[in-house]
């Protein structure tokens, strides 16, 4: 099947007026909506974005790929997407992303759909077919690309030539993705061609929609002198016995094939060993994933718990502007502050519950939420209800265990009886008498010895928050920061720390900013371009607009970061400044106790790093 057939003309979107991620995401379902691609958008739109969890599709060189395949999928189809000044959508290099293809695919999408598929992911590793199709301006021009790309003689990847020479190195590799649509074949080919540079033979077996293709036999196995498992899902690994294993996620197969062919070539990776021969070294192996796993169950309660922060903890800032204006028997006052602390109310259940919801699925849904509940009523604070979250889940995953070995008769009782209930009375039992008990003197303990902080104690931990929300922006530092502020924000009123969280994470990109901007000659043109943006991103209290700039130039970016947002955040404590909402920015400082303190702090902390980034860097020729 012609690429063309799926990428049809009348959907594309030459202009695309998204600024972010999620409207992008929403103007290309949209058309796909509308030209009755999919027959349920809501239905497609959640496995779009339940493929953007696991991990971005935004491959980095200013190319997206979002996937799904789902029965709310009339038929196969690509749509491609321009957008002219490129939008973050959150890229693997954290840059901006300029061309969309978004492939919808039905659950019975036959092999022709498949394999085409896979063809348009493999021509997309080509550098200078992708110049060209930034440079295309309608969608004839685009579908002429693509027949002019199929039409062109075929490549001779080194796998065919495997085994020809015994003197050239040789490895062999698994790629693979959840959807096993698109990243499974861009990573295939793109340690095909960097192969063949490195004059390296390899043979790839894919794990994609469709099942394994090109599958490794022993011999080959036993030939290489390493393996490279370039996968974001479950691959057989137990033919692997003794061999050098390096395991990675499929976009790194993507974008460091070069590093991973090194690296295996060179043995340099553990030995793999079957789980059975092994026991010590499948913990070690299993360490990093096990924290992994931690991390993203909690970045699933902290995400869902955002909103949550946000729309509650600024209407609740807005009632008291409004208090200091109109009283506190006010109307408007009770309004704001009744709305704004009943979202508040829903912050540590919310956490609670979708913690454990990513631990057991939806069946640790409710348990989760009700343990987080309980830690609220039991003053157990938000250290309770992260473990009342993780506790939850691996409870509901200890129920299905139990209940694993009943007749399959009985398997429609399982979701709507047995796991409810059963789960539901073992964290009431731990919340009841262990969990609330125990964390409630815990909290009681932390607000006090924060209150009891002397001034040069407080101006530290100002200091240290600050520094973490630098960082990483947005990683897993910035969110401790910001996730500890929150929780004693929550159980104190108290916005003393949110003051210095929200300076660290502001000064980032404002910094970036300023150096643009008076050291011109230290960036590129299109660095500086982008530096304009983090003006407004800085004074929104979004970090993350840094990122592109930290990933080019780590060293210089994020230790200026991090001495400027390290001053920041001291003096925010050293002048007692205080803002009653977790998130706002610029958007929020007339609510704040001591504004003008905080800008200062603000402008102090970003100059120092602006003028630090700007010494440090070398000029651009």
């Amino acid at each position: 099947m012609n690429i063309n057939a799926l990428l049809r003309k009348d959907i594309m979107i030459m202009d695309m007026k998204a600024s972010d991620k999620s409207a992008a995401i929403d103007e290309m379902v949209a058309s796909l909506a509308t030209n009755n691609v999919v027959n349920d958008a809501e239905t497609f739109k959640e496995a779009i974005i339940k493929r953007e969890e696991q991990t971005s599709t935004g491959l980095g060189d200013g190319i997206a790929m979002p996937h799904a395949k789902t029965d709310a999928v009339n038929e196969a189809t690509v749509l491609f997407a321009k957008s002219e000044n490129g939008l973050d959508y959150e890229a693997l290099d954290g840059q901006p992303t300029f061309l969309f293809f978004m492939i919808a695919v039905p659950d019975g999408a036959n092999n022709t759909h498949l394999e085409t598929l896979a063809a348009l992911s493999r021509m997309l590793i080509d550098q200078d077919f992708v110049a060209l199709l930034k440079q295309a301006s309608t969608p004839e021009e685009v579908q002429a690309l693509f027949d002019q790309e199929e039409g062109g003689p075929p490549e001779e990847h080194s796998e065919e030539k495997a085994g020809s020479n015994d003197e050239r190195p040789f490895v062999v590799a698994v790629t693979a993705c959840p959807t096993g649509i698109a990243h499974t074949y861009m990573a295939e080919d793109a340690l095909k061609k960097q192969a063949a540079e490195m004059g390296v033979d390899i043979r790839v077996e894919t794990n994609g929609s469709d099942g394994a293709s090109n599958a490794l036999s022993q011999a080959e196995i036993e030939r290489a002198e390493g393996v490279i498992i370039a996968a974001d899902k479950n691959v057989p690994m137990a033919r692997f016995d003794q061999k050098p294993v390096l395991e990675r996620p499929v976009s790194e197969g993507i974008n460091n094939a070069k590093d991973l062919i090194t690296k295996a070539m060179n043995r340099d990776a553990s030995i793999y060993h079957a789980a059975e021969t092994a026991e010590a070294d499948d913990e070690a192996a299993s360490s990093t994933s096990v924290w992994r796993k931690i991390y993203k169950d909690l970045m699933n309660g902290v995400s869902h718990m955002l909103p949550f922060v946000v729309g509650g903890g600024i209407l609740m800032a807005v009632s008291f502007l409004l208090e200091s204006v109109l009283g506190d028997d006010h109307a408007f006052f009770n309004f704001f502050n009744t709305i704004g602390s009943n979202a508040f109310n829903f912050l540590i259940p919310i956490l609670a519950g979708y913690i454990a919801m990513s631990i057991a699925d939806r069946p640790g849904l409710m348990p989760g939420l009700v343990g987080g509940f309980m830690a609220v009523e039991s003053n157990a604070g938000f250290l309770g209800g992260l473990v009342a979250g993780f506790l939850a889940g691996y409870l509901v995953l200890l129920v299905k265990r139990w209940f694993r070995g009943l007749p399959r008769s009985l398997d429609g009782l399982k979701s709507v009886l047995l796991y409810p209930v059963t789960g539901l009375f073992l964290i009431g039992l731990f919340m009841y008498f262990i969990i609330g008990p125990v964390f409630s003197t815990i909290n009681t303990g932390m607000i006090s010895f924060l209150e009891n902080l002397g001034m040069g104690n407080t101006v530290i931990l100002g200091a240290l928050l600050g520094g973490m929300m630098a960082i990483d922006m947005g990683g897993p530092f910035n969110k401790a920061a910001y996730t500890f502020s929150i929780g004693i924000f929550t159980d104190t009123g108290d916005g003393s720390l949110m003051a210095a969280v929200m300076v660290g994470g502001m000064i980032p990109p404002i910094a970036i900013a300023l150096a643009t901007t008076f050291f011109s000659n230290k960036f590129t043109e299109e660095e500086r371009k982008s530096g304009v943006t983090n003006y407004v991103m800085g004074l929104s209290f979004i970090t993350e607009g840094a990122i592109p700039f930290a990933a080019a130039d780590p060293v210089r970016v994020i230790g200026s970061s991090v001495l400027g947002a390290l001053i920041g955040g001291g003096l925010t404590q050293l002048w007692a400044s205080s803002i009653p909402a977790p998130h706002g920015g610029i958007f929020v400082i007339p609510l704040a106790e001591h504004a003008l303190l905080f800008l200062v702090a603000l402008a102090v902390g970003s100059a120092i790093a602006a003028i630090t980034l700007g010494l440090w860097k070398k000029t651009v020729r």
